[in-house]
């Protein structure tokens, strides 16, 4: 749902980042955990992990390059060769780091999102009251909208696009969930803050809050300079009563 930075903090825990970033569970990150256990890592093992690190930095660097392009065209328009012609990078290169569109484009929200849930999760880490949480959400969320909006239209094509392909499905199941995390940690945060807790279940959170978010969206896009004031006052409105 919710909205660059890097990634850290919450967003950045286990299987999820790993998959966030596309790095495979048995190399990269959960390979140095493992090694930690088993003593010192034999070079073999190092020069394995420089090249899957160098490969995933590879792959985030060519995504952030075509993020603009599936922005602003969306999934249906755009191919691999519509990428490379507006960007620096060619044909061939992407086909090698993303074996087709849709593993490129699966590659790139997941990025974005990731980045997207690491800079509510340090707005929630932070805030040090129920009314410095509310405000730094509020920012985070008007800003967003504002300067990222064809980056969460991609969002909400490709999760339109996976109830008719199930090669989308997996991924949009797992954006889904760590957005419905983030949503349900600023919950948490803001009730705890409060001496309360949640009255609602994530799930339903998680539709309330996205829904707010995607009519606002549409809203602006559309031209509505309201769109973003008003999602702001629901939002304040709305977030004491259910946290």
């Amino acid at each position: 749902m919710i909205s660059q930075g890097a990634s850290g903090h919450y967003c950045c825990r286990g299987d999820a980042v790993i998959r966030s970033l596309g790095v495979r569970k048995e190399s990269g990150v959960t390979q140095r955990k493992i090694e930690t256990t088993r003593g010192p890592s034999r070079p073999s093992d190092r020069i394995e992990r420089a090249r899957v690190d160098k490969f995933s930095a590879r792959r985030i660097e060519l995504a952030e390059a075509a993020l603009e392009t599936l922005a602003e065209l969306g999934y249906a328009r755009t191919s691999l060769r519509e990428i490379a012609q507006k960007s620096e990078f060619t044909h061939g290169v992407l086909h090698y780091y993303f074996s087709d569109k849709v593993d490129l484009i699966c590659y790139c929200v997941r990025h974005y999102k990731a980045m997207c849930v690491t800079r509510y999760d340090q707005i929630t880490s932070a805030a040090q009251s129920r009314d410095e949480l509310m405000k730094g959400f509020l920012e985070k969320l008007g800003e967003t909208v504002r300067d990222e909006a064809r980056m969460h239209r991609l969002w909400y094509d490709l999760r339109s696009q996976s109830l008719f392909e199930e090669a989308f499905r997996d991924d949009v199941a797992e954006i889904d969930k760590s957005l419905e995390d983030m949503v349900w940690r600023v919950a948490s945060r803001f009730a705890s803050l409060g001496g309360r807790q949640p009255v609602v279940s994530r799930g339903a959170l998680y539709a309330l809050f996205d829904g707010l978010f995607q009519r606002c969206l549409l809203r602006h896009l559309s031209g509505d300079r309201k769109a973003i004031a008003d999602l702001l006052e629901e939002v304040e409105r709305l977030l004491p009563t259910v946290a």
